[in-house]
């Protein structure tokens, strides 16, 4: 992490947590938006899940007229079906969250248990970092959001991640991280042979109930495979 940064906020559902979450929030948001979301997921005590919810660096966004917020990396502009955006910034962040798995395999949970999720540009931090993490990840959990460089997937996919099983869900009346640019990111990773359940719902840029009861019972199952 960078020096300056904020620790992340941190949830257990147990003592000595056996799995993590490292859970990215999306622009302008910070690692508090997400908490509330835990309890219900309806997650049983056994076994324990950490919960880690980092805060992006305050950065000018070159798409809100240099306006600084928190943010994984720069926009610089928004199209319905595309984004050119910073991918220095995008490499940056990837090295913060895997400072975070780092930290989290130093207190006793293995890569192989260690999740990423995101929301819209967290989601894009989620998809970058754990396709491209050199250990086996438990899987990534991607909602309304996209990928922002699709070449730099092409180029540094990890083989240790090309089976990772990935939950990707999307707001059909998005506004913000359009279904268009959702499904483009799912034909990518489809066409690569990754394993990507997809959902829609007919909401706007957000989530929904139905959205976490299907986050809950998605990582139940994957942990006990784990």
């Amino acid at each position: 992490m960078l020096k300056d940064q904020l620790p992340p906020l941190e949830i257990e559902t147990a003592p000595d947590p056996e799995f993590a979450v490292i859970w990215m929030h999306g622009l302008g948001a910070d690692g508090s938006d997400f908490v509330p979301v835990v309890p219900e997921l309806g997650l049983d005590k056994h076994p324990g899940v950490r919960f880690v919810f980092p805060h992006a660096p305050e950065i000018p966004v070159t798409c809100n007229g240099g306006y600084v917020m928190r943010a994984w990396y720069d926009i610089i502009s928004l199209e319905p079906a595309s984004r050119q955006v910073d991918e220095v910034g995008i490499l940056q962040s990837r090295q913060i969250v895997r400072a975070l798995i780092a930290r989290e395999n130093q207190r006793g949970i293995p890569s192989h248990k260690i999740f990423l999720a995101g929301f819209s540009q967290g989601g894009a931090i989620a998809y970058t970092t754990a396709l491209t993490h050199p250990e086996t990840l438990a899987g990534v959990i991607a909602l309304s959001t996209y990928l922002p460089s699709q070449r730099l997937l092409a180029e540094e996919a990890a083989d240790a991640n090309l089976a990772i099983p990935i939950l990707a869900a999307h707001g059909t009346e998005d506004d913000v991280v359009t279904l268009e640019l959702g499904m483009q990111a799912r034909g990518f990773l489809m066409e690569r042979g990754y394993k990507l359940e997809w959902h829609e719902y007919p909401m706007p840029h957000a989530i929904c109930l139905e959205e976490i009861e299907l986050i809950g019972g998605w990582l139940q199952a994957r942990m006990a495979t784990c």
